[in-house]
């Protein structure tokens, strides 16, 4: 899966995360920064693909092969963002960072960061996490 995939899957994640409502395109829109149309396309993909399902209210529903992708993206964001901020990195430039690396970032690499650095997951969610650098 491509770096832009996860991205989608990830945003989804954090609006659905956000809202009771539901997660429209349009919402995936605005969080990204793409056009519709852009996100259309992006998102007939991921469907076709299995990752996502759009429902009768075009609510996007993340399936489970989906959720599993977005949550690991999303847990790597997370401890990379702290691990940085920890080592005394701004925020922002951390989130921006972290934003680049979980993408490319080894299952192995990150394992052995995860272990060796005593990091875990955040139980709290950040809500500054929807727009993408």
């Amino acid at each position: 899966m491509g770096e832009s995939s996860e991205m989608y899957l990830e945003t989804i994640l954090v609006l659905q995360r956000k809202s009771e409502e539901g997660v429209h395109a349009v919402d995936v829109s605005r969080a990204m920064g793409f056009s519709k149309p852009s996100v259309s396309v992006a998102l007939k993909q991921l469907k076709k693909q299995g990752y996502i399902d759009i429902d009768g209210f075009d609510h996007i529903i993340l399936l489970p092969k989906g959720r599993e992708v977005a949550e690991e993206i999303y847990e790597r964001h997370e401890i990379l963002t702290d691990f940085f901020v920890k080592l005394g990195v701004p925020y922002e430039i951390a989130v921006k960072d972290a934003c680049r690396i979980e993408h490319v970032v080894s299952k192995e690499t990150f394992a052995a960061l995860k272990s060796k650095g005593g990091l875990v997951p955040k139980t709290k969610k950040r809500s500054s996490k929807t727009k993408k650098s």
